[in-house]
């Protein structure tokens, strides 16, 4: 192809469309070039800490997470302006739950090189009581050196966070996660072990059994001493399940 064709090509946004209803990752990923950056709102990565995706390679590991889940996704809308385009999305999950999202596009040469996204999600409230069991979680994940198992109850979901000796979510996540550090807003209770947890202006804040640990998006964190840390977390997990299931871990 030569270099005038090449600049001149045109986005696809039929193709997009079809990717996204489909759930086709790899086509999704097409329409992005290889140093594409995707930011991702909502009430809790708000404008000041928001999701920050680098690369390709980031944005393709976030959604083959988001469309490998059970969910269905709408594109109900897709408008094509010169350098610039928009989306609006519906995903609908089995229990009635819905996110709207839109998408604003920059686009080179026919594909996308910034992504900005602004989601809404609903809020369930639970009308009766509830047991939620971590005997028998909805959803467990294994990663190096840390497991999280996952917990539906009350219209949330609470997170239960195992990290051994030696995690550190910088070398354990951050390169999953395509970010430096840790967006998720976290709040739980240290069952056991001690954390460690670094805020992006250098601050540091120790955590051990028996206390409450509550840490805003941007920072780092790692596991003291030899003792697995164990915590039970009720805030970061429905931020995970808006971003399409982002690393929930630190």
């Amino acid at each position: 192809m030569s270099a005038e064709a090449e600049t001149t090509r045109p986005f696809d946004a039929d193709l997009l469309k079809r990717a996204v209803e489909a759930r086709d990752a790899d086509t999704f990923l097409t329409q992005f070039s290889d140093d594409a950056e995707l930011e991702m709102f909502d009430r809790r990565t708000p404008p000041s800490a928001p999701t920050v995706l680098h690369g390709r390679e980031a944005i393709g590991a976030t959604m083959r997470e988001l469309f490998a889940r059970d969910m269905t996704h709408e594109v109900l809308q897709c408008v094509v302006e010169g350098d610039h385009a928009a989306y609006t999305e519906r995903c609908s999950y089995p229990d009635g739950g819905k996110v709207m999202s839109m998408a604003m596009l920059d686009l080179r040469n026919g594909r996308i090189v910034h992504q900005a996204t602004v989601q809404a999600f609903d809020e369930e409230h639970a009308t009766r009581a509830a047991v939620g069991d971590f005997t028998a979680p909805a959803e467990s994940e294994e990663m190096e050196l840390s497991r999280v198992d996952i917990v539906h109850v009350g219209g949330t979901d609470v997170l239960r966070l195992t990290l051994d000796p030696g995690w550190h979510w910088a070398e354990h996540v951050g390169p999953l996660a395509g970010t430096d550090l840790c967006m998720l807003d976290h709040c739980g209770y240290i069952v056991s072990g001690s954390l460690l947890c670094r805020m992006e202006d250098g601050a540091e804040t120790a955590f051990g059994a028996g206390q409450i640990a509550c840490i805003p998006p941007g920072h780092d964190a790692w596991v003291l001493g030899a003792e697995p840390v164990v915590i039970i977390d009720w805030k970061a997990g429905n931020q995970a399940r808006d971003l399409g299931g982002q690393c929930t871990q630190g």
